[in-house]
């Protein structure tokens, strides 16, 4: 009997971590054969060359398509979705894999369902059902309904992809992949490495024995005129506090031009001698980074995901991760560094927050690759509202 091939489009950074425990148990599931197909800025270094990681960890790449237009703007963003149409199209061609598994909200993804669905390819979506304030609540809602199997992270998730009327027999409450990390790490969570040698970076090399914050923000999609005004706040509040500010570079979105020259104009400008700036970090590396700091402030889904788990302090500021479902440890700020500054000091106060099993519990890589192996193949679907 042959293996059924599952082939997984990754074309983010983020989306790494959000697969990386399911790729495990693919691989090494004895009915599964895995095809991994790398896109967009998962290749590019100035977004932290994803695919290294990937590559380090033991996985062979099937195939890789660069398809990224230059400009971190709308159109640009639009384009990239049309060129990984055509490239995946071709590269699902040649694979003839029996399930397409594609992940989370990024707009890059929805070139990998669309493909997947017109090619009449069974498509799974991991993390379907969440609520958010960018485009990528357009993007996810968009990619359960050419879904037919839905591997979501929470109850719900799980409520929200029935309301949109998916058959419940495909439809699984698996928990977050990235949340089998966040307990591998807490088996283990000592920062047993040197950062700054590792992964090099940009600025000086604070001390951080008294203890760090990190810094992960993304422009919004939907606000992307206000990308430089939004960070430039984070970055005055982060000065003020003088304290060791570990910041990491914002993914390739439209408005992360303005975001990043914010960042380098005030470098200039200012002594930021407490910071250190990095690309990316290896997903345990970053979680253990995560779960010995004093919280993490900025917009990125880590922080509602994986750091609910590990008992991290969270700001979390604006609209990026708007409603989604989250734990105690998370404080919801507007763009104003006298609210981030207020929440600083509210999380001082109280440092150590519950652990949160919203998430999952740190099993769903394995769930995952089971339901895959013996769910009925199917490419269209009987809609019930």
């Amino acid at each position: 009997m042959s293996k059924r091939k599952i082939c997984v489009v990754i074309t983010a950074r983020p989306s790494y971590s959000r697969i990386k425990t399911a790729l495990a148990a693919i691989k090494n599931h004895p009915e599964l054969e895995l095809q991994l197909v790398v896109a967009a800025s998962a290749l590019l270094d100035r977004y932290g060359s994803a695919v290294n990681y990937i590559q380090k960890d033991g996985f062979e790449v099937t195939a890789k398509v660069f398809n990224v237009l230059e400009g971190e703007n709308l159109t640009a963003a639009a384009k990239t979705t049309g060129i990984g149409i055509l490239e995946l199209s071709t590269v699902f061609d040649n694979l003839s894999p029996d399930i397409v598994v594609t992940i989370a909200d990024r707009f890059e993804t929805m070139a990998t369902a669309i493909s997947a669905s017109y090619m009449n390819i069974p498509l799974a979506h991991i993390q379907g059902g969440e609520v958010t304030g960018n485009i990528d609540e357009k993007v996810r809602h968009s990619i359960t309904k050419l879904a037919d199997y839905h591997f979501v992270a929470s109850e719900g998730a799980h409520a929200r992809v029935l309301k949109l009327g998916e058959n419940p027999s495909f439809v699984f409450n698996t928990g977050c992949p990235s949340i089998d990390l966040a307990a591998e790490v807490l088996k283990s969570p000592k920062l047993d490495f040197d950062i700054y040698q590792k992964y090099g970076g940009v600025g000086t090399a604070p001390d951080l024995q008294n203890g760090y914050w990190v810094v992960m923000q993304h422009p919004v999609t939907t606000e992307v005129q206000s990308s430089r005004k939004h960070i430039e706040e984070t970055l005055f509040a982060m000065k003020e506090i003088q304290q060791p500010v570990l910041w990491f570079w914002p993914n390739v979105d439209a408005g992360a031009d303005g975001t990043s020259t914010g960042i380098r104009a005030f470098r200039e400008k200012y002594d930021l001698s407490n910071f250190h700036f990095f690309k990316n970090m290896e997903p345990n590396d970053f979680l253990k980074l995560l779960v010995n700091s004093k919280g993490l402030i900025g917009n990125s889904s880590v922080g509602i995901r994986e750091c609910a788990f590990l008992g991290v302090p969270v700001i979390n500021i604006g609209t990026r991760q708007h409603a989604r479902d989250r734990g105690n440890n998370v404080i919801d700020v507007d763009y104003n560094r006298e609210e981030i500054l207020l929440a600083l000091r509210k999380h001082e106060s109280h440092p150590n927050p519950p652990s949160s099993t919203v998430y999952g519990g740190g099993d769903a890589g394995k769930r995952i690759a089971d339901l895959l192996a013996n769910l009925e193949l199917k490419f269209h679907k009987t809609i019930t509202y």
